[in-house]
């Protein structure tokens, strides 16, 4: 019984695994690039200057960091902060919540009466929102709510009812009609 040592290369080619070698030494970056990429450290200054240096880059941003963390207002306290960009329109006893300024301006176009007299308020839109529910799901359903909310006020606005009704019914009167306007 004899023992064959195998000695086949490893590599079926090895000018292919040289090439390969060469051209990624070709492809290097140059010292000053890995400089400027903060990989390499500057060579101009003793390595136990730039660890000091780096050490207290982190540590002012640590000091940084808490230094925001302790101005950081509570969690109840953005539950409860009100948000400029959203109103409400009382009317009817009812409260629409017109989305955004875009979605009111346009209303009080076609309803100049009724909304100028209606009492405009804030709505609070919270900044952080009053949930247990994950964050994900919270921003899918503020989506759902504002969808909701915008059929529901054109639907509203479909079913409103004729200036002629409002003015037999007595709440319009004749020079109040916003056809002749």
């Amino acid at each position: 019984m004899t023992s064959a040592i195998d000695e086949t290369p490893l590599s079926a080619f090895p000018h292919e695994r040289r090439n390969s070698l060469e051209k990624h030494l070709q492809t290097r970056p140059d010292m000053q690039d890995l400089k400027n990429r903060h990989i390499l450290l500057n060579t101009n200054v003793a390595p136990s200057l730039q660890s000091a240096q780096q050490e207290l880059d982190r540590q002012r941003a640590t000091d940084s960091l808490k230094k925001n963390l302790e101005k950081r207002p509570e969690r109840d306290e953005l539950v409860e902060r009100i948000s400029p960009r959203s109103f409400c329109c009382l009317s009817d006893s009812t409260v629409y919540t017109c989305v955004t300024h875009a979605v009111f301006m346009p209303l009080t176009r076609y309803y100049p009466r009724t909304l100028s007299s209606a009492v405009i308020l804030t709505r609070q839109g919270n900044i952080l929102p009053a949930s247990t529910a994950a964050p994900a799901l919270q921003a899918h359903a503020r989506e759902l709510e504002r969808h909701m909310l915008a059929d529901n006020l054109e639907h509203k606005i479909q079913n409103r009812p004729e200036p002629e009704a409002l003015i037999t019914q007595g709440i319009l009167t004749e020079d109040e009609d916003p056809r002749s306007a």
